[in-house]
């Protein structure tokens, strides 16, 4: 009797043991259901959804909303009707410029001179605004245009800049690109080659020197030029030459066209000029630039990013 009890008992120790074992699986089954679904852990690249790529989307996302708060707090302040609109993610692959017809030098072609153009070939509805010389040099614009998050080429002649190296440079560090407009700003047609690249040169050296990066961009003083002017600026390492097909003021719009109309790749000039010359300041003349374009679908991109 007593070995039949003993037996029993062994009998029912043997079967706990077993329950545990089962149990011990489910569970361990169970947790590898949870972490690969399939009872499996999760395949290389596969993540779960509460892996970091989703709170990095999270964290993106709450970004992006507080950049278009700011931006709309800030056209607010300068006094905008409408929030300007975002630029789309420049072309993967850049648009062929070429030069605009009626606007070539004998040999242009056959000595692969810059081309000389006034819109960029591209079917996204932006713009570009460029701003030459260099004469004003108003605190205001930087901050305007910082705030707003508006980009804008600069065509700089050494002859203004150099009265505030330091104004230039905190526009090339909030990410403007610093351009070639010439030394002295002369009408070059009316000089010799040698003196056109002495002013074309000596200004690529300015920049260089000063800003430490040599354009690729140049735009001749009152949009003249010849061949020895492109000539000249092939020389001194220039691949662009942009001019533009509207130019803005703190008052008015003059146009190029007939149609007097903004088109998907225009290129906008306007200048650094203050009170002393216009009738108001730059951030004025921005109000105005940014009002039209916004209120007719436009971005304002960035010049370097087409080409």
């Amino acid at each position: 009797m007593r070995a039949v009890v003993r037996n029993d008992k062994n009998r029912a120790f043997g079967r706990a043991r077993l329950g545990l074992a089962v149990l011990a699986v489910a569970t361990i089954t169970s947790g590898c259901a949870q972490e690969g679904g399939d009872g499996a852990r999760p395949a290389a690249g596969q993540q779960p959804l509460d892996a970091p790529p989703a709170r990095a989307l999270d964290s993106y996302a709450t970004k992006l909303r507080a950049a278009h708060a700011a931006r709309v707090a800030a056209a607010r302040r300068w006094g905008l009707r409408k929030v300007p609109l975002t630029a789309p993610a420049p072309p993967a692959q850049k648009p062929r410029i070429t030069t605009r017809k009626g606007f070539e030098v004998d040999g242009h072609r056959e000595f692969d001179l810059p081309p000389v153009f006034t819109t960029v070939p591209t079917k996204d509805k932006v713009v570009f605004l460029t701003i030459d010389d260099g004469a004003e040099k108003d605190p205001e614009f930087l901050r305007m245009t910082r705030e707003l998050r508006i980009p804008y080429t600069a065509f700089l002649s050494d002859y203004l800049v150099k009265e505030d190296y330091a104004y230039f440079g905190k526009m090339q560090a909030q990410g403007a690109a610093l351009n070639n407009h010439t030394l002295h700003h002369p009408y070059l047609p009316a000089l010799s080659y040698a003196r056109q690249k002495r002013e074309i040169c000596g200004m690529q050296d300015v920049i260089e020197e000063r800003y430490g990066k040599r354009p690729v961009l140049f735009r001749p003083p009152f949009g003249n030029y010849d061949r020895a002017t492109l000539h000249a600026a092939k020389a001194c390492g220039i691949r662009y030459v942009p001019l533009w097909n509207e130019e803005v003021f703190v008052d008015r719009w003059e146009y190029r066209e007939w149609d007097r109309a903004l088109h998907p790749g225009d290129i906008v000039l306007s200048h650094f000029r203050g009170r002393e010359h216009w009738k108001g300041a730059m951030p004025d003349m921005i109000r105005r630039f940014l009002n039209k374009v916004t209120a007719e679908g436009y971005a304002v991109g960035r010049l370097e990013d087409y080409l």
